[in-house]
Formats: C-alpha cells, sequence, structure tokens
C-alpha cells in the first residue's frame, strides 16, 4: 500500500530540525527499497517548512509507526502530519524522474477536496515535468480525499495549474526539493 506523509514544521523549530537532521536520515535509512519519493518543502528562501515522504507500506499500522515515531516528530519539529493513502498513478519513483533531481524548480502541490474525485488521469500534457501524481485517499482506500502531486514548473502558478482549481476545496503549492543523502 501507497502512502503520502506530510511532515508540516511547527513554527520556530529549524534549530531543532536541523539538530535532528542526521537522526531523520538515519531512520529514514531504514525506508530506502519502499521510499517512492521524499523531500523538504522550503519558503522562497530555503528555509524548511515540511518533510514529505511517500512510501509502500504493508498496512495502515505500519503508515502510523512511519510517521510518528519518526524522530523530529517524536522531538516536536512538526505541528501536524498528513498522512493518507496514495495512489501512484506514474508508477515510479522521483530517482526515475527523467528530468533528474535539480534541474528546473519543484513544487509539492496538494488539491484538498471531498466528495467525486478530481483529476484521476494523469494529464498526459504534463508527463514529462511529473515527479509523483496520485490520488490521497481514506485510510481504506475506497473514498477519494484530494490529490498529491510532485511537479517541476517554472513558476508556483504553473505548478497549481496541475490540478484542476474548481474541483478542489483548496489547492496548496509548496516549494519542494529532491531529499535524502547527497
Amino acid at each position: 500500500m501507497e502512502f503520502f506523509c506530510y511532515h508540516r514544521d511547527r513554527p520556530d523549530s529549524v534549530a531543532l530540525r536541523h539538530e535532528l537532521l542526521e537522526a531523520h536520515w538515519s531512520y529514514m535509512d531504514r525506508f530506502d527499497k519502499e521510499m517512492i519519493a521524499r523531500g523538504p518543502t522550503l519558503t522562497g528562501d530555503d528555509v524548511p517548512t515540511g518533510s514529505v515522504h511517500i512510501v509502500d507500506l504493508p498496512d495502515l499500522a505500519a503508515a502510523r509507526a512511519f510517521a510518528f515515531d519518526e524522530p523530529g516528530y517524536q522531538a516536536g519539529v512538526y505541528r501536524d502530519v498528513l498522512l493518507r493513502r496514495w495512489r501512484n498513478l506514474l508508477g515510479r519513483t522521483m530517482w526515475d524522474f527523467p528530468g533528474g533531481g535539480t534541474d528546473g524548480n519543484r513544487y509539492l502541490v496538494l488539491g484538498l477536496g471531498s466528495g467525486q474525485g478530481a483529476d484521476l488521469a494523469v494529464p498526459r500534457d504534463r508527463d514529462d515535468e511529473l515527479i509523483a501524481y496520485g490520488p490521497l485517499l481514506s485510510d481504506d482506500g475506497a473514498t477519494w480525499l484530494g490529490t498529491a502531486v510532485l511537479v517541476r514548473a517554472p513558476d508556483p502558478d504553473t505548478a497549481r495549474a496541475v490540478l484542476t482549481p474548481d474541483l478542489y476545496a483548496d489547492i496548496e503549492v509548496h516549494n519542494w526539493q529532491f531529499g535524502g543523502r547527497s
């Protein structure tokens, strides 16, 4: 089962986050084979604001342990955690992205909603810019709750346009970069 996990930083937690960076990476190294995508969200000044992990785990209990046993969570770095079932519509990891890890601007786009599912097919006109793409789902995988996308785009508005605006209660766009050890 694939899961989308977004730890959002608590205000003024940057120093603690940096202090725990090695512990965070060591923890994530344990999930290397299960990782689909990972990396921090950032302000325009490259200050961390959160941490995205998309992982393939056996079940919801394993996903909850993954999210809540993470050292930064345990130490109070994060203000909240968004943990949802997810479906990898691209069928690849971020390391398979043909655009590589460093060229261009990268964004996390979260479309949050309920009811009728939206953007359930990969937009083929943007396929070469998509790093990860899939629906956010309820714990049992039966109910659509939104869409999570990692995308390379020239600017936030272009990134936001990957989703159909009127089909979501809210669309968030965050600067994002490939994560993990260099």
